[in-house]
């Protein structure tokens, strides 16, 4: 989309149709090179202040409150990246919960990192910065309004409520989720612009792993439900397929991450 002063004087100039063509020839490239730089500035912003306010977890030790539990005191984690504890982490329910995905991302931190908390802490950061990054990304790809969904983005990493999830080591199903979440949307938007099998198997894909945390299901499919039936983009038999798949993942309390 040009500018408001571009548009105006496209609007005002006569023999519309020839000056349109070669204007766009022109133009066209520049608004995407500007595009293209405004979003890698706010990227970078995010990311740079996201660090700035979660660097100080880097210091911090493990809590005596489920960090014993998901790391320090699991054996099953302590063992490392291996067959057994592969097999451990998509078979266990310990503690009410079946997370493989949160099994594993402890296991590969444990691998590299052994019990230096800094390293576990680090990645829910990584996490957490990846989060804000998408949100963004989806947050432009539907509205293309840089600076507001760059606000919205930063809202998301600064604001205290996301402080526990990205500071406890015992919360990196929070963040894992979240990512899920956005990813389901990223792959949402992708189907909806051109709907096909593979792209809405696609959304499904990242729709199951999100179901860990119950209130991301039903947000993430309340989202999506909205969009099928004001736009009338989803055909009514594949909008209760879908309710199915998210009906029986729920039924699972959790299944991925």
């Amino acid at each position: 989309m040009y500018p408001r002063y571009l548009r105006k004087f496209m609007k005002n100039t006569p023999d519309r149709s020839a000056h349109v063509n070669s204007f766009n020839e022109v133009v066209h490239p520049l608004v995407a090179e500007v595009n293209k730089t405004v979003t890698i500035i706010i990227s970078v912003l995010l990311i740079l202040s996201t660090f700035a306010v979660y660097w100080q977890v880097q210091d911090h030790e493990f809590l005596g409150y489920d960090d014993n539990v998901y790391v320090t005191d699991n054996l099953n984690v302590k063992a490392g990246l291996t067959k057994e504890s592969v097999m451990w982490a998509f078979t266990t329910s310990s503690y009410f919960n079946w997370h493989p995905m949160t099994w594993l991302s402890h296991i590969f931190d444990y691998q590299f990192y052994g019990l230096n908390p800094k390293g576990h802490h680090l990645t829910n950061l990584f996490f957490h910065i990846a989060n804000t990054l998408i949100l963004f990304m989806v947050l432009l790809r539907m509205t293309g309004a840089f600076w507001q969904c760059g606000f919205v983005a930063a809202m998301f990493a600064l604001h205290p409520i996301n402080v526990e999830s990205v500071a406890w080591i015992a919360a990196r199903k929070d963040v894992l989720s979240t990512l899920f979440w956005l990813l389901t949307m990223w792959a949402y938007i992708h189907y909806a612009n051109k709907p096909s099998i593979k792209r809405y198997g696609y959304k499904i894909r990242g729709s199951v792993p999100c179901s860990r945390k119950n209130p991301l299901i039903f947000t993430c499919s309340g989202c999506k439900y909205c969009d099928c039936y004001l736009s009338k983009k989803c055909e009514r038999d594949t909008v209760n397929g879908e309710s199915f798949v998210f009906h029986a993942a729920y039924q699972c309390n959790g299944f991925i991450p």
